[in-house]
């Protein structure tokens, strides 16, 4: 009888030993976020898988003369991209295409830099982005968060470039400084304003240097959702 009790015992302390480890809770570590990150998912990054096609036209106006412009479609599942001109159009592949379509592509990188540089800080993994700082946004003044991000010196068609991002307090950017080759001068500074959303993705229309007479800017904007 005793050995029966003694087994009873046993098995019930098993049990409860089970028992007590099955009620553990799991706790999973949360990653922080990083500056690029959160820049990133203030401008909607989150939504960026869901985006079956970007439509845009990217121009620039200096004073009372409006620039033309250049009209993009792009399809990032497919990599396809399509510039629409007065003349026709230009399709390619990105990650097939020749070298007749170098100057096109070019232009085409430059443009959705301009529409999407907030993700480019997450897109762009051999870039180096610097640990954020206060600083004084050059054409407002105003004491915002900055950080720098670095490009290669291989690479690319602006290879060794910096740019000097300044964002507020809910991460959106608000003013930027670009340095050719990461020269200490700026080479042109500009606001991002007039921001909009675009089925989740928030992009500012309007870039403007310090004149006001100069606007790099979007028109017949449109991001289209998968089903």
């Amino acid at each position: 009888m005793k050995s029966l009790y003694l087994g009873l015992i046993c098995l019930l302390l098993v049990s409860a030993c089970k028992s007590e480890k099955s009620e553990t809770p799991v706790t999973e570590e949360t990653k922080e976020l990083t500056i690029a990150e959160k820049i990133a998912n203030a401008h909607g990054f989150e939504n960026w898988n869901n985006v079956e096609e970007v439509k845009f036209t990217f121009k620039v106006d200096r004073d009372t003369i409006k620039g033309k412009g250049r009209s993009w479609i792009w399809k990032p599942k497919e990599d396809i991209v399509i510039l629409e001109n007065h003349t026709g159009s230009i399709e390619y592949t990105r990650s097939k295409m020749d070298s007749t379509h170098i100057g096109t592509d070019r232009g085409f990188i430059n443009d959705k830099y301009w529409l999407l540089v907030p993700f480019q800080l997450v897109w762009d993994s051999s870039a180096t982005v610097s640990e954020s700082k206060k600083a004084e946004a050059p054409i407002s003044k105003q004491q915002l968060d900055m950080i720098t991000i670095l490009y290669s010196n291989e690479g690319g068609y602006t290879p060794g470039d910096a740019y000097d991002i300044y964002y507020d307090d809910n991460y959106l950017i608000k003013e930027w400084v670009f340095r050719k080759g990461n020269s200490k001068e700026p080479s042109l500074t500009t606001t991002f304003e007039n921001y909009q959303d675009f089925n989740g993705i928030k992009i500012a229309i309007d870039h403007k240097k310090d004149n006001g007479n100069w606007n790099l800017n979007f028109a017949d904007v449109n991001i289209t959702l998968q089903d």
